[in-house]
């Protein structure tokens, strides 16, 4: 059995920003990461055009600035090229393709015993420490629903990780479900490489600029979330307009709210309402069933289709390995403790990353366990 101080499960850029605060304090720790490469999502299953959606400041991992070179948002390459220089100025050393199958808490020793399976030899290696980091990620499981008549669809039918860009598609009639920032995206993306997209949106979304969500994370510090709130909805009524006529509707409540209460982002607009209004870019509601390359709405329309793409988000599988917490992490794998203790849990267990706020929330996070942790040695 391998000792360790600290197990940190993940080597996305939660589980890099613990190692490196772990390693500002001299703390020993190992990750273990199922992929064989860190920020496999950045790096294999992202697609082309992917940026940052808030300004690099908002997106720094600790101890180490991104390049003054680099734009205020940052492109999926200048991440991944960050991400590098991050794990070679730190020297962090994953443990590659281990798939975490239990951990658990032992109560007469006071530690974590950690089970994982080595994909390249097959073997479970086994491994104990005093704490456990979960820093898994919000994105690790790639979801797509189950609807009725999917498996006659003829065409092509792939979910937003396997999307690179609208290339292959031009001329196509392409389906995206899902209207979050990646659905609103790729629909973008497929519209400018000249494929006849719909746009499946299911609920109602709050759409701001780039520069309006800058302004409202700065005066969120300020000044209470409901006029922020108030003055976001403002500003995007006088420059979007009513798009209801289109299909989308907002929400009654306001963007950060939402955002805090529910971790529901508001969408960051790249050009996707333009594309919308000019009727590039067709709104359709909800899917009701599929029928060969035929799929019926919930409006009684029908629509042929060449290809569906699902951005339709992610599911964790933490409750299937993580045994006898019932304190830190919810069935969802999302810490269900309330803002700023959202990280802590029982025993020496915590979580990174796991709390809906983005890269901000998971450096923030990394720094309080490891100041935490080295609190307590």
């Amino acid at each position: 059995m391998q000792k360790e101080q600290v197990i940190i499960v993940g080597a996305g850029p939660s589980g890099l920003a613990m190692a490196a605060c772990l390693n500002h304090h001299s703390i020993p720790y190992i990750i273990l990461e199922r992929e064989d490469c860190i920020a496999s999502l950045w790096k294999k299953y992202a697609y082309d055009r992917l940026h940052l959606h808030l300004d690099k400041q908002f997106c720094v991992l600790p101890h180490m600035p991104f390049p003054d070179s680099y734009p205020r948002f940052v492109s999926r390459q200048q991440f991944v090229s960050y991400l590098d220089d991050y794990v070679s100025r730190f020297k962090i050393s994953p443990l590659y393709r281990r798939t975490v199958e239990s951990a658990e808490f032992d109560g007469e020793t006071g530690k974590w015993i950690v089970k994982a399976r080595n994909l390249g030899s097959g073997e479970v290696e086994e491994l104990e420490g005093r704490f456990l980091v979960v820093a898994s990620g919000e994105t690790s499981d790639p979801f797509t629903p189950v609807i009725e008549g999917l498996n006659t669809f003829p065409g092509d039918v792939l979910h937003s990780t396997r999307f690179r860009n609208g290339k292959a598609f031009q001329n196509q009639k392409v389906l995206v479900v899902g209207s979050g920032n990646s659905g609103m995206e790729i629909a973008f993306d497929l519209a400018n490489h000249g494929a006849q997209t719909s746009l499946v949106v299911r609920s109602p979304v709050h759409i701001l600029s780039r520069d309006m969500i800058y302004l409202g994370l700065i005066l969120v510090k300020y000044i209470r979330v409901n006029l922020v709130d108030s003055l976001m909805v403002m500003l995007s009524k006088l420059v979007y307009g009513d798009l209801s006529k289109y299909g989308i509707y907002r929400p009654n409540e306001g963007p950060f709210f939402m955002k805090a209460a529910y971790g529901k982002y508001p969408i960051t607009d790249i050009g996707t309402c333009k594309k919308i209004k000019s009727q590039e870019i067709r709104v359709l509601p909800s899917i009701c069933s599929i029928r060969g390359n035929e799929v019926v709405f919930e409006n009684g329309t029908t629509h042929p289709f060449d290809t569906i793409v699902f951005c339709t988000g992610f599911k964790r599988s933490t409750n299937v390995w993580l045994k006898g917490d019932d304190y830190l992490l919810n069935d969802d794998g999302i810490s269900k403790l309330s803002f700023p203790n959202h990280w802590k849990g029982k025993n020496g267990l915590y979580c990174v990353g796991l709390s809906r706020r983005g890269l901000y929330g998971a450096a923030s996070d990394a720094l309080n366990i490891a100041d935490d942790i080295n609190s307590l040695q």
